[in-house]
C-alpha cells in the first residue's frame, strides 16, 4: 500500500517528481492533481507489477514534466509524461532491460513501450491511458527521433 505523498508503494512523490535539470534550472514541476492520479494510474497497471516481477528495485529516470521542463529537455510536445501517463525506468540489476521489455511486451496492458537506444535498451519508455484507450505500440529509437515499428525477430 503506498504512503502518504507516495505515488505507489515503490515511488515516492518525490522521485516521480525529481528532476537533476529542475533542480539546476529552478524550474517548478508540479504535477496538478487530475496528473497525479494518471501517475498513480501508471504506477498501480504497469511499474508495481514490474517491480512485484524483477523482485528489486527499478530506477525511476522520469516520470512527470512539467511544459516548462519538457521544453527545456527538447521533450515532445505531445509527451506523455506532461500528463503523467508515462514513465522511463532502467534497471537496477534484478533483471535487465531487455527481460523488463519482454515481460511488460508479454504480460502487462500499456499504451506504449519504447525500448531507448542501444543494441539493449538503455531505458524503456512506457505509457499508460486506459484499458480502453492503450494501444499496445511497441517502438524502438535507433538514433534521436527517429521511432521504428518493433519486429520481434526470434
Amino acid at each position: 500500500m503506498a504512503k502518504k505523498n507516495n505515488i505507489s508503494e515503490h515511488i515516492s512523490y518525490k522521485e516521480a517528481t525529481h528532476s537533476k535539470y529542475a533542480s539546476q534550472f529552478g524550474i517548478k514541476n508540479v504535477p496538478s492533481e487530475d496528473i497525479e492520479k494518471n501517475m498513480k494510474l501508471v504506477s498501480e497497471e504497469l511499474f508495481e507489477p514490474l517491480r512485484e516481477w524483477v523482485k528489486a528495485p527499478i530506477k525511476v529516470n522520469s516520470f512527470y514534466r512539467s511544459e516548462k521542463l519538457n521544453t527545456a529537455l527538447g521533450g515532445s510536445k505531445r509527451s506523455s509524461h506532461l500528463t503523467g501517463n508515462a514513465i522511463d525506468i532502467t534497471s537496477l540489476g534484478g533483471k535487465t532491460n531487455l527481460e523488463m521489455f519482454h515481460y511488460i511486451k508479454d504480460n502487462l496492458d500499456f499504451d506504449q513501450l519504447i525500448w531507448e537506444f542501444g543494441t539493449e535498451p538503455k531505458w524503456l519508455h512506457i505509457s499508460y491511458k486506459s484499458k480502453k484507450d492503450n494501444r499496445k505500440e511497441v517502438l524502438v529509437i535507433k538514433k534521436k527521433g527517429i521511432y521504428y515499428r518493433y519486429a520481434d525477430t526470434e
